[in-house]
Formats: structure tokens, C-alpha cells, sequence
């Protein structure tokens, strides 16, 4: 408070939250204008609220450009970010990334909601025309703001939702997509939205003569971002909320090239999977990290906002799963006929097709192969996927590689499992692969 003295600053009233049921009132407070701009864009504003009587649950404190002494205060760097679970208020300094007051916000959701009975997802959704709630889990870089903008289909959201007794919604009111080489051929909405009026782009170059965006260009990081607001999406839900979710994709960007483009799930796999939250972290979204993937494991693909213990998040999935019947799969999003600088990575009109033919129900009756280590069933067929992509060990040229790497992935599975799926039910442990 010392700090905001004698200074300009900016106050932004939002909610998080688009389910007027479960809605957290907030305010943002902010030495800067384009921050107050983002918590504007990213945040729940409702038509018809009465701004002048809002209440604030929860207070961010923003100011970028103070810096904290580690020796005195406490903190590891000069750049911090705490979060006061009772009092809720969160304080930001020493940062200018603005993906840091969204992310707090979703940590406390991640504390507050499960105590009311509603799941907090990392994971975008949409709705189709028949009132199908689709789920999309993953990390950043798997896909998740690309997959679940589908003109086919309403966006609820791209990143931060819950699911109540009524169904699912998003927390917030804005998307905030990676744009380090956008296509616009492939990604046409998302590109379309980097040259509207109204976006936020955080980190991307312009060039200093003619002002265009050089969208290729990762000089000052690969994490290159678009905030706007979801009012810019022609298909956008409004309002940001759907029923109960019929089907449930895992996310994977599989740097090993050992999982299919997609498979179906048990309600025990899909649980296995959703504590594990297996993918590869890519350049740009991790800081120090070179230009080949790692291997990661983000406990319900959301590891560092998680502030219950995994099994509280576990059970509220497994519960909500069985209550509505929903269809699990697990999706590949990253690499096929090889390991990552061998093979290619996988084909997003492929991806785009699994996914469809999963929604459409064009799966539900295919025959399935069963793999035997990861135990996935892999359909035989599948509408707009090439036949020779489905199964991955037909994709290496030396099978033997495969069996190996797979084995190799195998275990780093059991081990992960081993360290955070303590106290698991015996079933959702030998959902796992065989080692």
C-alpha cells in the first residue's frame, strides 16, 4: 500500500465465474492501464450488475514494477506472487506477465469451489447443437484453445471452467490463446482475433516500420499470447455455460510417439490418466527450458494451482463421470512414427477428424484393437484418419524401437503413479500400464 501512494491506479470490479449459482466477486487494483484492460477482458462482467454495490471476495494487488527484496521479504526472487487463502488477496509484483492474475484467480477457485461440491478444470469446452457438453484437459501446448474452437460448435470457454450440480461454465469471460506461429489456415479464428480491435498481444514483435505482427517471431519468448474477450467469438456460448458433459478428452502432447491419435477410456483409465495428466512440456510455455520437449506429469493437468490434495479433485471427476454417463478418451496431440526428432507430429486435421467422429457417435460401435501395454482400446477405423496413423507401432519403422520406448514410457507412468496416487482405489492403480 506504501508503494500505490501518490501513484495513478486502476481498479477493475469482475466476477470469476459465469454461473450465476457459484459467481466470486473480485477486484483487480493495478499500477497499469493495459493490466487493468486484460483483468477487464479475462473476468465475468454481467449485463445488468450494478457495479456501484459490488461486494469484492477476493482482491488482486498488481504492481509489475515493484520488486520485492528476498532477504527481507521472504521471497525467492524479486519477483512474487502470494496468494491469502482466508483473507483472499492476492499480491503481484515484479512480473509483467498478465497470465499471473488469471492464474492466481484460478488457484483460489481451485481452493473455494471443491468446498461447495464443484470441480475446478484446467480444460476448455464447447457445446454442440444438441446441447453436448464436450471437455478438453490438457497443458499448455496440447491443444486445448485450438481443439475446442470448433465453428461446428459453441465455445464455452479455452482454459479455466467449473462443474456444478447444473453443468458446466467458465470462469472467466475471455480466451488467452499462443499465437508463436500461428496458422491461419488451420487456426482461422484464433488468427482472425490477433488482428482485431479490442485483443491484448503479450510478447509478440511488431515490426517497428510498418507495424505488422510477427507472429513468427519468438525473440522475446515462445510464449506469445492473444487475450479478448469471448464477445469477439461469433460461436461463443452466451451465456458461458452448458449442462453436464457427455465427453471427456484427455489431452496429450506425446513427445514419444508411443499413444494413439485417440482412444476410449474406462472410467477407471480415465481416471488414471486425469491424476497423472501425462504430456510433454514445450518450449515457450516453461521458462529455462531448451528446444527439445520433456516428459512432464501435472497431477488433474493443473498441478501448480492444485491446493487440495489431488485425490479431493479425483474423487469430484470420478463422481460426475459416473453420475452422467460421460464417454473418456484420450487424444494425441503430439508425435507419431517416432519419438520427438525422429517421428512427425501429428496431423491437426487428423485430430480434428478423431474428434469429430468421437462427438458425432461414429465411434461408438467401431471395433476396437486393444493396446497391450497402456491397455487403450483403439478403434480399427475412424472417419478422416488414415488407417496406418491409428495404431502407433505400424507407424515406426522399427517395431522393436517402438516396443522399447513404449515400455520406457510405461515406467515413467508407474513411477509418477507410485509418488502422487497414494490412497487411490486399487482398480484406477491397475487401470495403469503394464511394466
Amino acid at each position: 500500500t506504501g508503494y500505490f501512494q501518490h501513484k495513478d491506479i486502476f481498479v477493475q470490479d469482475a466476477f470469476a465465474g459465469a454461473d450465476p449459482g457459484h459467481q466470486v466477486p473480485l477486484r483487480t487494483i493495478t499500477e497499469s492501464a493495459l493490466h487493468a484492460l486484460f483483468a477487464r477482458t479475462m473476468f465475468v462482467r454481467p449485463e445488468g450488475h450494478d457495479f456501484s454495490k459490488h461486494v469484492p471476495e477476493i482482491t488482486i494487488l498488481h504492481a509489475p514494477s515493484f520488486h520485492a527484496a528476498p532477504h527481507l521479504d521472504h521471497t525467492r526472487t524479486d519477483t512474487f506472487i502470494v496468494l491469502h487463502l482466508t483473507r483472499k488477496i492476492v499480491l503481484i509484483g515484479g512480473t509483467g506477465y498478465a497470465g499471473e492474475i488469471k492464474k492466481s484467480i484460478f488457484s483460489l477457485m481451485n481452493f473455494l469451489t471443491p468446498l461447495k461440491g464443484v470441480l475446478p478444470m484446467h480444460c476448455s469446452a464447447n457445446i454442440g447443437d444438441g446441447g453436448d457438453v464436450a471437455v478438453f484437459f490438457g497443458l499448455s501446448g496440447t491443444g486445448k484453445t485450438t481443439l475446442s474452437a470448433n465453428p461446428e460448435r459453441k465455445l464455452i470457454g479455452d482454459d479455466e471452467h467449473g462443474w456444478s450440480e447444473r453443468g458446466v461454465y467458465n470462469f472467466e469471460g475471455g480466451c488467452y490463446a499462443k499465437v508463436i506461429r500461428l496458422n491461419p489456415q488451420h487456426e482461422p479464428e484464433i488468427f482472425a482475433r490477433t488482428q482485431a480491435f479490442g485483443t491484448i498481444l503479450e510478447n509478440v514483435v511488431v515490426d517497428p516500420l510498418t507495424r505488422a505482427l510477427k507472429l513468427d517471431d519468438a525473440s522475446i519468448t515462445e510464449n506469445t499470447r492473444a487475450a479478448y474477450p469471448l464477445d469477439l467469438i461469433s460461436y461463443a456460448a452466451r451465456p458461458s455455460m452448458g449442462g453436464h458433459a457427455r465427453n471427456i478428452f484427455f489431452l496429450a502432447c506425446d513427445a514419444c510417439g508411443i499413444l494413439p491419435p485417440i482412444a476410449r477410456l474406462t472410467p477407471a483409465q480415465a481416471m488414471y490418466h486425469f491424476i497423472s495428466g501425462y504430456s510433454a512440456k514445450v518450449a515457450g510455455t516453461e521458462a529455462g527450458m531448451g528446444k527439445d520437449p520433456e516428459l512432464t506429469f501435472s497431477t488433474c493437468f493443473g498441478a501448480p494451482f492444485m491446493i487440495h490434495p489431488p485425490g479431493v479433485y479425483a474423487q469430484l471427476l470420478g463422481k460426475k463421470i459416473e453420475l452422467h454417463k460421460a464417454a473418456c478418451w484420450l487424444v494425441n496431440t503430439g508425435w507419431s512414427g517416432g519419438p520427438y526428432g525422429v517421428g512427425h507430429r501429428l496431423s491437426i486435421a487428423h485430430t480434428r477428424a478423431a474428434l469429430r467422429a468421437a462427438l458425432s457417435g461414429a465411434l461408438d460401435h467401431i471395433e476396437t484393437i486393444r493396446e497391450p501395454i497402456f491397455g487403450l482400446k483403439i478403434p480399427r477405423i475412424c472417419p478422416g484418419v488414415p488407417d496406418q496413423v491409428l495404431i502407433p507401432r505400424n507407424t515406426w519403422a522399427d517395431a522393436a524401437a517402438y516396443d522399447r520406448k513404449a515400455h520406457e514410457l510405461a515406467g515413467r507412468f508407474a513411477a509418477n503413479f507410485k509418488e502422487i496416487g497414494q490412497g487411490a482405489a486399487k482398480e484406477i492403480e491397475d487401470a495403469g500400464p503394464k511394466v
